[in-house]
């Protein structure tokens, strides 16, 4: 028997869609506009006396025909150097300076005088900085307080090293301590091979100038290796960092920039802070 069944249609109706406002989406590219230009205009403030001055607005800068030789070529190093007024500023020089007229080294940014300078003198264990005795002999003569370095090269006999360096330096009454610049990893040795080293240079210096080394390194170079084992130091440490501004509390000194531009040098200078006045900085010379 066959059965007959009857489908009833059934009818959708189909749901009104929701209305998007038109300005919804502009309102939304404004937003994310208007939060840039925020952003922007906040960091401009922020630096808002480096830009002035890089810009040539404020009424104390200096004449145009003296910014190429005395003018900071970045705006944060401006900034660094207005963060830190009451502490002394210094330079670091090597041969890499060419012909340094001393006479003409007085400030940075015509605000800032010159109190110190490190001199690179030796590096390895046989090279003598070919410009090491001339300024030397200037920055004496310049009546500024002065400083020698060694370049460490860590794959090189420490101990001979450090002789090199004695034969090289003659510290007098009013110099700073000597300084030690890591910055390069071993190779084909660990790391416990390079400390012993370091330790045996920093060693042998002390016994002969009867005064402790002072350590130069990058900031990463000093977490990650030195900052735990040669505690009983003091650093100067190297940073360069746009987001870094202000010298840290355990920071004997701070290489802020490389590219300083200093009356009487070519090209570009390290600028240095100490982290003090210029009396605390003649406490630490040698007596």
């Amino acid at each position: 028997m066959s059965r007959t069944s009857s489908r009833s249609k059934t009818t959708y109706r189909r749901k009104p869609r929701k209305k998007t406002p038109i300005f919804s989406g502009k309102i939304r590219s404004y937003s994310i506009i208007a939060f840039f230009i925020l952003l922007l205009l906040g960091v401009g403030y922020h630096y808002r006396n480096g830009l002035l001055y890089y810009l040539g607005f404020k009424s104390y800068k200096i004449r145009y025909e003296q910014a190429e030789a005395k003018r900071i070529s970045d705006i944060r190093n401006f900034q660094v150097l207005e963060n830190h007024q009451g502490k002394s500023i210094g330079l670091d020089v090597s041969e890499y300076q060419g012909k340094i007229d001393w006479k003409s080294v007085e400030n940075i940014e015509g605000d800032y005088p010159i109190e110190f300078v490190f001199i690179r003198a030796t590096a390895g264990n046989d090279r003598e900085d070919d410009k090491f005795d001339e300024n030397w002999l200037g920055a004496k003569n310049r009546k500024i307080i002065r400083g020698a370095y060694h370049y460490y090269r860590p794959n090189e006999n420490s101990l001979e090293q450090a002789q090199l360096f004695i034969k090289t330096v003659r510290l007098r009454k009013g110099d700073l301590p000597p300084v030690l610049d890591i910055e390069k990893l071993p190779k084909g040795q660990s790391l416990d091979s390079l400390k012993i080293g370091l330790r045996r240079w920093l060693k042998a210096v002390e016994a002969h100038y009867k005064v402790k080394p002072i350590i130069y390194t990058g900031e990463k170079y000093y977490d990650d290796f030195l900052k735990k084992d040669f505690s009983d130091y003091l650093f100067w440490i190297a940073n360069y960092n746009f987001y870094r501004e202000k010298i840290e509390d355990d920071w004997l000194f701070w290489q802020f920039t490389e590219k300083a531009s200093v009356s009487g040098i070519k090209g570009n200078v390290d600028v240095n802070i100490f982290n003090g006045d210029v009396e605390q900085l003649k406490y630490i010379t040698m007596e």
